[in-house]
């Protein structure tokens, strides 16, 4: 607790200097990723994410499949929206390079209300197509990235892509993995500039374990390695008004997500609070 307490007198400093934006006026929200709730069934989920007060809610295919039958996909959605809550976006889902079997993805979001699409793509050569039916349906695509051996690990080649690509392509920046590939996630927010679409809010632990193996080990978020402190100093910088959505791919969490959920929104309601210079409750 000691540590935590120190974290958060060190961003309530560092905030003290990065400007009057406050949270509501910044717009950050926190949402719930729904990987976290894996072992569940969607109506599991929404009663979960409705218990812990979670408004937003990024999907993965367990529990909205574009492949299913859009009248159970428009039946889930009037579910979640009668209880106050919205799908923002789903994801992280699969692309190809068939821009065919891409536009059932965008089909799908423009009829669930949809404005943005988490992505992973495994081939360079997919992005023309997926640019093309950015344009066509101005729908976003927000790419996400894992660890420094994937495809999109390393903010240079995201950097790259977004450079010359339509400005509705974006980024789903995971705030765990970016830390496990060995990069400061304030910096990366700060220089892609602008296309931060959204946030997987996570905290990765880098250690070695028995045999001397460097091992990513997933924390309760704000106890691991990312730089929050700085990352809610860009964040309030720029005025950022996206969803940061809770998840873990820790498999212990995942069993019981109530604790890990709980204790992240204490520690999204303390940055939030620090950017408003309230005083965090012990």
């Amino acid at each position: 607790m000691k540590m935590i307490h120190l974290r958060l007198m060190v961003v309530a400093v560092m905030l003290s200097f990065a400007g009057r934006v406050s949270a509501d006026e910044a717009g950050i929200k926190l949402g719930l990723q729904s990987w976290t709730c894996r072992n569940m069934n969607f109506e599991q989920t929404v009663a979960f994410a409705e218990k812990h007060h979670i408004k937003y809610l990024q999907l993965i295919s367990n529990h909205l499949n574009p492949d299913d039958p859009i009248d159970l996909n428009l039946h889930k959605k009037a579910l979640v929206e009668a209880k106050g809550m919205k799908i923002y976006t789903f994801g992280v889902t699969k692309t190809s390079m068939d821009k065919e079997a891409n536009r059932k993805l965008f089909e799908f979001a423009r009829r669930m209300g949809i404005g943005m699409i988490v992505v992973e793509p495994k081939n360079m050569a997919e992005w023309d197509g997926l640019e093309e039916l950015v344009k066509e349906y101005d729908i976003k695509l927000a790419i996400h990235n894992h660890d420094l051996h994937t495809v999109y690990g390393n903010p240079e080649t995201v950097k790259a892509i977004l450079a010359k690509r339509d400005k509705r392509i974006g980024v789903c920046l995971d705030i765990g993995w970016i830390t496990a590939a060995g990069f400061d996630a304030a910096k990366v927010f700060r220089e892609y500039d602008g296309r931060v679409f959204d946030m997987h809010l996570k905290d990765k632990h880098i250690e070695k374990d028995a045999d001397g193996k460097v091992v990513k080990v997933d924390t309760e978020i704000g106890k691991g390695d990312a730089n929050y402190p700085g990352l809610f100093v860009e964040i309030k910088k720029s005025g950022w008004s996206g969803v940061a959505a809770i998840e873990t791919d820790s498999k212990a969490f995942a069993e019981n997500p109530n604790r890990l959920v709980k204790e992240a929104q204490m520690f999204f309601n303390a940055m939030t609070g620090a950017m408003n210079g309230k005083k965090s409750k012990k």
